[in-house]
């Protein structure tokens, strides 16, 4: 017995990295599995090891940026396994450029694959199982999507990037508020692995220890994924969880902190002094990573 057994996952980015890990996790806990890459072999190759192992597998290159194609992932889905329980939005590229440097579209296609890639599964699917869930059936469904740190704390040399990832996060909280009385959760993840994304900058940092506990191996990562698309993790919706090797953390986000309130109209030359008051009471802000 698997904590997923019965359920179905949708997985993008799956053909490598993250997405793979997290696929071959959700199929030894019994989950049905959806590959959607949009490298057609690599998809039919996590399939394959799915398959081998007893799991139950389809591969998917379809679009994730578009609600047509959207659809044909989800009607796939519902064709060979009956029903979708879990939505793991994974999938992701980067266009790192000094802000000044930027060009149009590499603002473009990153805001594209991760804010649309972010949209249009989820929201097939959020219609799905609210229309199930006002006609009185029961729904025990998830979103897990993926921020970064780059998106909670910001990242030299990512603007795009980081607006992007930090734009996932919000849409989070809000799908969580909003979705809860269908018996929907949304959550996100921001994970720290080695990935094809990361190889460039990070390869290094997180290459693979010649021994010992592999610190950066996405298939860390892969079981909070899991958790996160069970049954038993009803109870957890809207939260951003960081997720490193063996630490799994809570992101706080954005709050109001300290504050000040003159109870009148502020005169310009007043607010120095207020605002340097603020900031001497303030907790400081974690670094912008490349700072």
């Amino acid at each position: 017995m698997g904590i997923c057994d019965g359920r179905t996952v949708i997985i993008t980015g799956a053909g490598g990295g993250l997405g793979r890990a997290y696929a071959l996790a959700f199929a030894a806990e019994g989950a049905s599995v959806v590959v959607n890459d949009i490298r057609r072999e690599a998809a039919e190759a996590v399939c394959a090891e799915i398959r081998a192992q007893g799991g139950q597998a389809l591969a998917s290159d379809d679009d994730i940026t578009q609600l047509a194609t959207a659809q044909r992932i989800v009607d796939a889905a519902l064709a060979a396994f009956g029903e979708v329980h879990v939505l793991v939005n994974n999938a992701g590229i980067c266009r790192d450029r000094m802000f000044v440097s930027l060009s149009e579209a590499d603002w473009d296609d990153v805001m594209h694959v991760h804010l649309r890639g972010h949209f249009c599964l989820a929201n097939l699917l959020a219609r799905r199982w609210r229309d199930a869930a006002k006609a009185g059936r029961q729904v025990d469904a998830r979103i897990v999507n993926t921020s970064s740190g780059a998106g909670l704390q910001g990242s030299v040399g990512q603007s795009n990037y980081a607006a992007a990832k930090a734009g996932i996060a919000a849409l989070t909280l809000v799908q969580a508020a909003e979705l809860e009385r269908y018996g929907i959760t949304a959550n996100a993840l921001v994970p720290a692995a080695r990935t094809g994304m990361t190889a460039g900058v990070f390869a290094e940092m997180m290459k693979a220890p010649a021994e010992g506990f592999d610190y950066y191996d996405p298939a860390n990562i892969a079981p909070l994924v899991v958790w996160l698309g069970s049954a038993a993790s009803r109870h957890v919706t809207g939260r951003v969880f960081e997720v490193a090797g063996g630490m799994v953390a809570l992101a706080h986000g954005w709050r109001t902190g300290v504050r000040t309130d003159k109870g009148a109209l502020w005169q310009v030359g007043e607010l120095g002094g207020a605002i340097d008051a603020l900031l001497a009471r303030a907790e400081p802000a974690q670094r912008v990573y490349g700072t």
